[in-house]
């Protein structure tokens, strides 16, 4: 079969690589029918992930067909249609036990990290029974590939964690794919004020299209002051962090009111600093996540009855043999204006 493979930080292949095959009884093999690329995936290439080694399949999003299934597997067969999981959950350790399925003790983000992704044309998923997901009848299968990680991304680690409620006033700084996110899904919660800063004014006016109430260049003079101004001098109840570099998290250290959040939503491959000398006694808090999908279920729900509507995220499409132009395209959004691009087959 085809597959992007990652040979080291800054390189990258389309390979023809074996077919993955059922190791466990849990397992499921699953053709891949649509896939994407995460800017987790750009982090890796960075050189920012070391847990993912060279050699490894890259992709932890998709939509796609069973092909076989283990001994164990009892809620699919082959032929259904599966939305993939980011993370692989056994449902039955500790942390599974608790929701925190990112840090199943047999799972977690290993797809396109530990063990080979989905951008491919086959990728093998452990615990199939609690990591894929039916697709409902009808469903357009393009949309439902934001739902493997950056709308659960956006919803859990900026929106829950960030203790969004009616009223509130909530920063999003970074209008990405999953800061764009953060702010489709938070509008569940009727804040007073949705804020978008980011370095890029195309992604500004998508932001202002999908409901943020105020935006902001983050290249502007005083940008952090203007912030503050639109909460009565305070600043803002929640602080969303949705790149994943030192600037981004201190402006949102800069932002925050006294009482707020700062939700860090961000993959950081270098040390950022803290400034508790300002803030220590401000009473903050400050919380980071591994995205968990137990949301999952409830999103599915809410993008097939289009109470949310991510389609608009989708800019650009390619077939699996142009990836590395997706890659590209991907990663030079400022002038491609691309957020998400769907690869298929």
């Amino acid at each position: 079969m085809k597959a992007l493979v990652y040979n080291g930080p800054g390189q990258m292949a389309l390979e023809d690589r074996a077919m993955p095959v059922v190791r466990d009884a849990g397992d499921a093999v699953v053709r891949i029918v649509k896939t994407t690329i995460c800017g987790t995936d750009l982090h890796i290439l960075k050189g920012d992930v070391p847990s993912c080694t060279p050699g490894r399949i890259l992709g932890h999003e998709g939509v796609g067909e069973i092909d076989s299934v283990g001994a164990g597997v009892t809620s699919f067969k082959p032929g259904d249609r599966v939305l993939i999981s980011c993370i692989s959950a056994c449902g039955r350790c500790d942390y599974c036990r608790r929701n925190i399925y990112s840090h199943c003790r047999t799972g977690g983000w290993t797809l396109g990290n530990e063990i080979d992704g989905t951008q491919a044309e086959f990728v093998r998923i452990p615990h199939a029974d609690t990591s894929l997901y039916p697709v409902p009848s009808g469903a357009d299968e393009d949309v439902l590939v934001l739902l493997s990680d950056i709308l659960p991304t956006g919803f859990e680690c900026g929106v829950l964690n960030g203790k969004v409620s009616p009223g509130s006033t909530v920063a999003i700084v970074g209008a990405g794919p999953v800061g764009l996110a953060a702010l489709l899904t938070a509008q569940l919660y009727s804040p007073a004020r949705l804020i978008m800063i980011d370095l890029d004014d195309n992604r500004l006016a998508i932001a202002r299209q999908f409901g943020a109430t105020d935006t902001i260049n983050a290249a502007d003079a005083g940008a952090a002051e203007r912030v503050r101004a639109l909460c009565d001098g305070m600043g803002v109840d929640t602080a969303i962090e949705a790149v994943g570099v030192p600037s981004t998290f201190l402006f949102c250290q800069d932002v925050v009111a006294p009482g707020g959040v700062i939700a860090n939503v961000g993959v950081h491959g270098a040390k950022v600093d803290l400034h508790l000398e300002r803030l220590w006694s401000r009473n903050i808090a400050i919380t980071t996540r591994l995205v968990d999908t137990v949301s999952t279920p409830m999103l599915l729900k809410s993008v097939c009855t289009h109470r949310i509507d991510p389609a608009r995220l989708i800019t650009h499409r390619f077939k699996l043999d142009e990836i590395v132009a997706a890659y590209d395209t991907f990663g030079h959004a400022a002038t491609t204006r691309a957020l998400k691009v769907i690869i298929t087959p």
